[in-house]
């Protein structure tokens, strides 16, 4: 991460100001770590520096891949520090055609366009002296950037049709998936925009990067997900503990949530087993379907493979496949003897 300078600590060279605003930084800092908590020390040291910086003004950038956190980060920065009070508003850059730029993000005037019969703020407008948090950057058109890239140069924007110039107070924090760096060096993304907002930055690893946090989260969501569907106080058994910590998690810290969720759904007992959690040869249902494109299997193949997984994990039992499924046992049994066992490939898959 980018670092920020701190104010002097030193009792003996601090002004009284510089005092109070290292101790307030270290609050802030604090606060940052307990709302996004890890164990891995590389990222806690990170959150930690960032921390540091909540209440500063500054552009935060957060690259992750899709999954590993950037949305429940850039809630804790703005939870922690001392614009908690004021909205937090999500802009979902990947919805913002260069047609509803303009009046999406800096609003519009009666008017302004055919349809627009009232004045509407914008989205800029709405955050206020908040947080302005723009999901996945990279989406933005190059004139989308430009027009963003005025906005924080000068820190005013106009609405679609106005002439009043409205203030953009609001902190900005933006998000990425792809490496926005890489991009620049192909000329995809605007040098002077990408250096406009890689201003404090962090990298969240994937989550195969940071097993320390596997159980962590897994055992936060199981209370969560337990508490949500009124059902009592669960556990994990050390075999399914041992299958979390084994995964792969393509699908970063969100699979984990949705394999959890679905684990207290489907647990016929207090304790959640290896058997209860959704992952399989094929690890995930987004792993499954990432197999099935890269090797062009068929319905039928993709089916089959389902099939033999929703078997695996009900233990044999085709009673309670079929249930899951939403068949009968007869029309189970009955597919089942027109197919083969998949192993690792579903039948029919052809070796070169």
């Amino acid at each position: 991460m980018r670092r920020v300078a701190s104010p002097p600590s030193d009792p003996s060279g601090a002004e009284p100001g510089d005092t109070a605003n290292s101790e307030a930084a270290a609050a802030s800092a604090s606060t940052l770590a307990s709302l996004f908590r890890t164990r891995q020390r590389e990222l806690g040291l990170e959150i930690e520096a960032l921390g540091r910086a909540v209440d500063l003004p500054s552009t935060v950038l957060i690259h992750g891949e899709s999954g590993t956190g950037k949305d429940r980060l850039a809630r804790a920065i703005h939870d922690a520090s001392h614009r908690r009070g004021r909205p937090f508003v999500r802009i979902d850059a990947a919805n913002l055609s260069d047609d509803l730029f303009e009046s999406e993000l800096f609003g519009h005037e009666r008017g302004a366009f055919t349809g627009a019969v009232a004045a509407k703020p914008g989205l800029l407008e709405v955050a206020a002296e908040g947080t302005a948090y723009l999901d996945e950057v990279s989406s933005l058109s190059p004139a989308a950037q430009a027009k963003f890239l005025r906005v924080l140069q000068e820190r005013t924007f106009r609405r679609l049709g106005g002439v009043a110039t409205h203030p953009f107070a609001a902190r900005l924090i933006v998000s990425s998936r792809r490496d926005l760096s890489a991009l620049v060096a192909q000329g995809l993304f605007r040098d002077d925009f990408f250096y406009r907002i890689d201003v404090v930055s962090i990298r969240l690893p994937r989550l195969s990067e940071r097993r320390e946090d596997i159980l962590p989260l897994a055992r936060g969501f199981l209370r969560r997900a337990a508490r949500a569907s009124g059902r009592p106080a669960r556990r994990f058994t050390p075999e399914a503990e041992q299958a979390l910590q084994r995964h792969a998690w393509p699908g970063n810290v969100r699979e984990l949530a949705h394999v959890v969720e679905r684990a207290v759904l489907v647990a016929e007992e207090p304790l959640i087993s290896e058997r209860d959690l959704p992952m399989g040869s094929f690890g995930s249902p987004e792993a499954l379907l990432e197999t099935a494109v890269e090797k062009r299997w068929t319905l039928k193949q993709l089916t089959d493979a389902y099939i033999e997984e929703t078997l695996r994990r009900a233990g044999g039992n085709r009673t309670l496949a079929a249930r899951r499924l939403g068949v009968s046992r007869k029309s189970l049994w009955e597919r089942g003897k027109r197919r083969a066992p998949t192993g690792s490939e579903p039948s029919g898959t052809r070796r070169n």
